[in-house]
């Protein structure tokens, strides 16, 4: 009962992720309203400076999130509609954690074994499928795009040590 109540309960309503929106892309154009006036946001003698059109964008940004901010605190208390429940939650992050795992394995490891590990795991875990096959195909998908990017298109991608060790 308590593991039922925990998958079927509110996550989170819609008016607590309006707020945490707005402030997060507030935070967002007031990044962008001082980096335009650290590089210059007014007219110059020659015209605008380089900060001058994205300095007002970020400036409008904060504006229409600081009003979608004050409009979800005011309804916080009485909206109690559902964004999302645990169990759609859940299977949201099943697929959200293991991506962005992948791409700091790009960052890590380079793009071809990152790919090569993402697509087996998500074989083996999430599509049921045999270790042989997993790996047979994240290997495959991984080896074939790097002969087609790296060879044929002569399009370097992300490589890591295993590439470096083959001269890459």
């Amino acid at each position: 009962m308590e593991q039922e109540k925990e998958t079927t309960g509110v996550a989170a309503r819609i008016v607590t992720v309006d707020l945490v929106v707005a402030l997060l892309i507030g935070a967002l154009g007031a990044l962008v309203v001082y980096e335009s006036a650290r590089l210059g946001s007014s007219w110059g003698s020659d015209g605008p400076e380089a900060g001058y059109f994205p300095f007002y964008i970020g400036l409008f940004i904060c504006v229409c999130s600081g009003v979608i901010a004050v409009q979800s605190a005011l309804r916080l208390r009485t909206d109690r509609r559902t964004f999302v429940e645990y169990g759609q939650l859940k299977q949201v992050l099943t697929i959200l954690v293991p991506t962005f795992g992948y791409v700091l394995g790009v960052q890590l490891i380079g793009i071809y074994v990152s790919a090569a590990v993402f697509i087996l795991l998500f074989m083996k875990f999430m599509g049921k499928y045999s270790w042989l096959r997993s790996v047979i195909v994240g290997g495959s998908v991984s080896v074939c795009a790097f002969v087609m990017f790296e060879i044929w298109f002569k399009t370097p991608l992300p490589k890591g040590p295993v590439e470096n060790l083959l001269g890459y």
